[in-house]
């Protein structure tokens, strides 16, 4: 079997996170969300789901946006991290919370050892072209590390919609060629049309299918193909029902061979530079 790598999970202890976040959770993947996630709470537990899910490596995203979400510190993240290569940090910056986004980013790199970047508009309430994160850009680009960005609608109370627009990141791209940027939910409800256009036009945009039912992937993105070196695997884990599920529903997708494999795992390990 290929590489799969899941670009998009959550650690969101329960004293760190809304309420609200958790019930939604529950009603999309049912009691057994329960014991997933407090298993999930130690790497070792992590492991075990990986590899009873069939994934080699998972993403784990901090969280900063206490009027949404929560908190999931950059701290909390790479210290859960460091227990094992297979998991895969990234911070997370809110323009709101750090008066100086660029300073720590690399403090992110440099001392915490994290290897991406998570932003959340819609959570954040923020716009991703604001210039306050233009610092962040910049050593994001001269890192070579990849800037996942929330595109698209979300269920979470408190989520203004007018910062998912992906068309945002069109002006970033411009202003910094060279960065790696992952529209995740791929601009999901609105904006499919909008995400799938900007990737093709932008060398380093992305699309990152997290939150999208598989079965649904050529309903959504009819030359889905077009982009094969250019979409990666993600699930929003812990809150769906089965990433083992998810997984067999792209592979099982009427993609030319090999496409699948790039889209489970192959884009993801280049952007992450995993041998």
């Amino acid at each position: 079997m290929s590489l799969i790598i899941d670009f998009h999970t959550h650690l969101a202890p329960a004293n760190q996170t809304q309420p609200w976040v958790r019930e939604w959770s529950l009603s999309v993947a049912g009691p057994a969300l329960l014991t997933r996630h407090a298993e999930r709470q130690t790497p070792a537990g992590a492991l075990r789901i990986l590899d009873a899910e069939g994934v080699d490596y998972a993403v784990v995203l901090a969280d900063m946006h206490p009027k949404v979400t929560g908190i999931t510190t950059n701290e909390t993240v790479a210290e859960y991290c460091a227990a094992s290569e297979r998991l895969i940090p990234f911070a997370c910056i809110n323009p709101h919370l750090s008066h100086h986004p660029g300073r720590e980013l690399r403090r992110c790199i440099e001392v915490l050892k994290m290897r991406g970047l998570k932003l959340g508009p819609p959570y954040g309430h923020f716009y991703p072209n604001d210039p306050a994160l233009y610092p962040a850009y910049e050593v994001a680009q001269a890192a070579g590390i990849p800037v996942l960005v929330h595109t698209g609608t979300s269920v979470f109370r408190g989520s203004k919609l007018k910062y998912a627009d992906p068309l945002w990141l069109d002006e970033v791209a411009v202003d910094f060629p060279d960065l790696r940027i992952v529209l995740a939910h791929s601009g999901r409800g609105y904006w499919y049309d909008a995400a799938f256009t900007l990737a093709r036009y932008h060398e380093h945009i992305y699309l990152e299918l997290a939150g999208l039912p598989p079965r649904n992937l050529l309903t959504y993105f009819p030359q889905l193909e077009r982009l094969a070196d250019k979409v990666i695997f993600g699930s929003d884990f812990p809150g769906v029902p089965s990433l083992r599920d998810n997984i067999a529903t792209v592979r099982a997708l009427p993609l030319s061979p090999g496409v699948t494999d790039k889209i489970l795992g192959l884009n993801a390990a280049r952007l992450l530079k995993l041998p």
